[in-house]
Parts: structure tokens; C-alpha cells; sequence
């Protein structure tokens, strides 16, 4: 998803919501007892900054506290964790993750932290379909009549991603996997000029964020044949899931939540559990996900685990097919 997408949806109503916190010194007894902080490992902008914005915004005002959100970005998102790792395990600073957290963890051949054992989960808050979309020239209208004439051309279709190891890339990945086909990986320097090209038809087709991919499905510039989540997307509720079209299980969404470093009291993680899961719920919040094409994703903490224990294993199957590495 386009840092300029996000920003633009991000403008109205949410963007200056940092300036003004319902603060006072004697709101809260126990935790939270003074301000949150949110390390986003991304520039602002992308989804993962979007989405934890708002949550941030929704949890100050819950708690009566400030949730500061401060970005630092760099090595997919490892710079990030690692800030948040070597803080105080009290709760007070907290890691938003996505989807890009547990494909490095088999991604990246070496890491100073483990992501499953080091973090404890505290909150998923959201899953955002790719599209599977096609330049209108390839002769298909349906999943399953594109896994038909991938079986028939092999290695002719070429398939356009916004990097080497991305989500992006390694939904691709997957799909290949699953449906047991070959197609040509071209990988590009982000999103944007990735779409470009598939615009252009120089590459046939794309798994990308429905928030950039479903305007030019809409103009009539790509076919869209599916979403990559298991259920399919209120923002496009036409469109069918891979799962249901032709590749059972296929789920290859992303995602967004929050962590704790591992030793965080159990009570605080519960707090933040209940006050995301509230805001998650508040009729607010869900208006401005579905103009994300984002979902509400309310778990428990063990739950949000389990998650991303399955997701972790899900990836580095993928990864390893892929033979997609970073030193």
C-alpha cells in the first residue's frame, strides 16, 4: 500500500488527533499511570503507521493517558523491535507489528531477537486483503481458469511484486506453492512502480494492498480475480476469496497488532487487551478501517499468539520454497 493512500485517507479526522489528550495526573489509579508509547518499525504513512495511529488514538482516549507513537523505521521493520526490546518490560512501550514480523523471522538469516519467544502478544487489531489482480490482456476471468493457464504456459506469466521477501511477494509465493505452477517473479523498488508496469502489461499480474490495487479495478485498468484473505472484504464484497475460488486455506492477508516485550505483568497486557478489543468495536474506529479496507480483528492474548505461531510456521515454508533470503 501507497505511503500517499494512507496519508490520504489518514487526513481526515485522525491525522492531528496527537495534538489534544484527555489527560489528567489523577485519572488512573494502577496502569496505565502516565504516558504509552507506540514503535512502529515504518516511516509514517504505510498501513502499519495508519492503523496504529489510530488505535494510539483510541487507547488515549480510553486510559485518559497520551499514546505517543514514534516511528522507526528501517531493515523491514527489525529496528523497530529491537528499540522496543531493550526498553523496560512495564508495559509503557509497545511494539505495533504486522505480517512482516513473522516472515523475517525465517526471511532474515540473522536476527539479535527471536519474535515468537522475546515479544509477548497483547492485541490483533486488524487483517487487510492483497488482490489478485491481472492486466486485461491475459485470457482469464476466474481464479481457477488462471491456474489453468498457468498449468499450460508454464514460466510465461510474470508476476510483479514491491520487493524481494515482501508480503506482496510471498502471497505470490504461496500461491504458486498451492496451486503447483510456475511463474516469473519480477521484483520492483516499492508498490508504485509495480502497478506501473502491470498497468503498462509488462508484467501480467499482481497481489497487492486493496487499497491501491481497487481504484484501478474500478477505472477498468486490471481485472481483479480475488482477495487473499479466508473471508472477503466489506470493501469489496464482489470479489471472491482465493479460498473459496480454488485453493482451500489459502490466506495470505496482512495484518496488524500489538506486543509487549516478554516479561510484561500480565495484568497490564490484559488492560491493553480489553481497551483494544473496546476500541475495536467503537463504531468510529470501524468506519475508517473499512475505508482502509481493513477488518476489526478482536483477539486474546493467546489467542493472538496462536496466530502468530501458525502464521511464523506458514511463512517459513514459503520462504524456504522461494529460496528468498536476507543476510
Amino acid at each position: 500500500m501507497q505511503r500517499r493512500d494512507f496519508l490520504a485517507l489518514a487526513g481526515a479526522g485522525l491525522a492531528g488527533s496527537s495534538l489534544s489528550f484527555p489527560y489528567s495526573a489523577f485519572a488512573q489509579q494502577g496502569f496505565p499511570n502516565k504516558p504509552l508509547k507506540f514503535i512502529i518499525g515504518f516511516p509514517p504513512g504505510g498501513a502499519t503507521d495508519v492503523v496504529g495511529r489510530i488505535m494510539a488514538k483510541k487507547l488515549t482516549d480510553g486510559f485518559g493517558q497520551p499514546v505517543v507513537v514514534e516511528n522507526k523505521p528501517g531493515a523491514s521493520s527489525n529496528i523497530g523491535a529491537e528499540l522496543v526490546l531493550k526498553s523496560p518490560a512495564d508495559g509503557y512501550t509497545l511494539y505495533v507489528n504486522a505480517v512482516t514480523n513473522t516472515i523475517n523471522a525465517s526471511l532474515f538469516s540473522k536476527l539479535n531477537f527471536d519474535f515468537e519467544k522475546d515479544f509477548e502478544p497483547v492485541a490483533m487489531f486488524a487483517t487487510v486483503p492483497n488482490l489478485l489482480v491481472v492486466h486485461p490482456s491475459v485470457p482469464v476471468k476466474s481464479v481457477k481458469e488462471l491456474i489453468e493457464y498457468a498449468k499450460a504456459n508454464p514460466g510465461k506469466l510474470s508476476y510483479a511484486s514491491s520487493g524481494s521477501g515482501t508480503s506482496i511477494h510471498l502471497a505470490a509465493e504461496l500461491f504458486k506453492l498451492m496451486a503447483k505452477v510456475d511463474m516469473v517473479h519480477i521484483p520492483y523498488k516499492g508498490s508504485a512502480p509495480a502497478v506501473t508496469d502491470l498497468i503498462g502489461g509488462q508484467v501480467q499480474l499482481m497481489f497487492d494492498n486493496m487499497p491501491s490495487a481497487l481504484p484501478h479495478v474500478k477505472a477498468g485498468k486490471l481485472r481483479a480475480l480475488a482477495v487473499t484473505t479466508l473471508t472477503r472484504s466489506p470493501s469489496a464484497p464482489d470479489i471472491p476469496t482465493i479460498d473459496e475460488a480454488a485453493l482451500s486455506g489459502f490466506d495470505a492477508g496482512s495484518w496488524f497488532g500489538l506486543m509487549a516485550p516478554k516479561g510484561t505483568p500480565k495484568d497490564a497486557i490484559a488492560k491493553l487487551n480489553a481497551e483494544s478489543n473496546k476500541a475495536l468495536g467503537a463504531q468510529d474506529v470501524k468506519e475508517r478501517f473499512l475505508e482502509l479496507g481493513a477488518v476489526p480483528t478482536p483477539l486474546s492474548p493467546e489467542g493472538y499468539g496462536a496466530y502468530i505461531r501458525a502464521e511464523i510456521k506458514k511463512w517459513a515454508e514459503v520462504v524456504k520454497a522461494s529460496g528468498a533470503k536476507v543476510e
